[in-house]
């Protein structure tokens, strides 16, 4: 698994928040329910998305966004517009002062809006759960990312079309869609010269760094040393050592244990996950190596770290 497949896993398993937004101008809603990510598609009409943290950016139809939480945001026709909706934690809605927002807003399957006809059309996906691997890609982007125009603006119709059918297995189709087009947008953005793609993320096109990563990757248990992974790539130890930590930004060693103790913090939240197992799992040979290292690096063990998780 990388990270990018690794962003995935934790909102698949829980299964993303999908609703196709109409909304008629002059409209303004506040989004503040603290999801880590969120994918906002723009269907019909235009839209102004307002992170708090970063420049306005606006949306015109095949434009995608990804919205990097927890922070609150503001989507809307135009930026004089006052909020008519609040969206809470657990996608709870309600008017500016918290009235609970009136029936009259859901039109049919998971279509909600100020208009059943309204000219503005956008499609909002959000991920409830991101993950520690997951974390690793999403510290590189900026609090919104846009593309449009390209494969992430030709998946918009397709997800559109799908969103409004309720039929057996639609779920899974809908996070399939909604997985991919996230893929798509991530990977257009990062191949941009000012997407600021992780170290690592940019290294994965070097054939001596990249086939390392991608064992790394796969094979975190295995006993590595960076001996053994530079014959792998069939360089010395000290050539690829220095290739490695120069691509990277930090030596192989280093880099395998933050990805280790990544992997172990999304296993550790599974309810019947055991620190022996994890350990096993993520190439530590006991409970207490796994438990050392992960104080050293996290400054908590992973008991304190799965009761921080569960209690949200």
């Amino acid at each position: 698994m990388d990270a990018l497949t690794g962003l995935l896993d934790g909102p698949r398993a829980r299964e993303a928040f999908l609703l196709r937004c109409v909304m008629e101008p002059p409209w303004s809603l506040r989004v503040q329910d603290r999801a880590p990510l969120t994918v906002v598609a723009q269907v019909a009409g235009n839209a102004e998305l307002r992170p708090t943290d970063g420049p306005p950016v606006h949306l015109t139809p095949g434009d995608v966004a990804v919205l990097r939480g927890p922070e609150p945001y503001t989507m809307c026709d135009d930026a004089g517009t006052a909020p008519q909706a609040v969206v809470h934690p657990g996608q709870r809605c309600t008017t500016p002062d918290g009235t609970p927002l009136a029936d009259a807003w859901h039109h049919g399957v998971r279509t909600w809006g100020n208009d059943p006809d309204g000219s503005t059309v956008l499609l909002v996906g959000t991920y409830e759960l991101a993950g520690e691997v997951g974390a690793r890609l999403l510290r590189a982007l900026p609090p919104a990312v846009v593309v449009g125009g390209t494969t992430a603006g030709a998946l918009v119709p397709m997800l559109a079309e799908e969103v409004v059918r309720d039929e057996p297995g639609q779920e899974a189709v809908l996070d399939r869609l909604l997985d991919l087009l996230l893929i798509t947008v991530l990977r257009q953005w990062f191949a941009r010269p000012d997407g600021e793609a992780p170290a690592w993320y940019r290294a994965w096109g070097d054939p001596v760094v990249g086939p390392a990563l991608r064992t790394l990757h796969h094979s975190p248990a295995e006993p590595w040393t960076v001996e053994r992974l530079a014959a792998t790539t069939g360089t010395s130890r000290a050539a690829f050592s220095r290739r490695f930590t120069e691509l990277v930004g930090e030596p192989p060693m280093t880099f395998l244990t933050g990805w280790r103790l990544a992997l172990a913090a999304d296993l550790l939240a599974q309810p019947d996950a055991t620190v022996g197992a994890v350990a096993r799992q993520v190439g530590y040979a006991t409970p207490f190596a796994l438990s050392a290292a992960f104080k050293r690096v996290r400054g908590m063990s992973p008991q304190q770290h799965r009761e921080r998780v569960r209690a949200g």
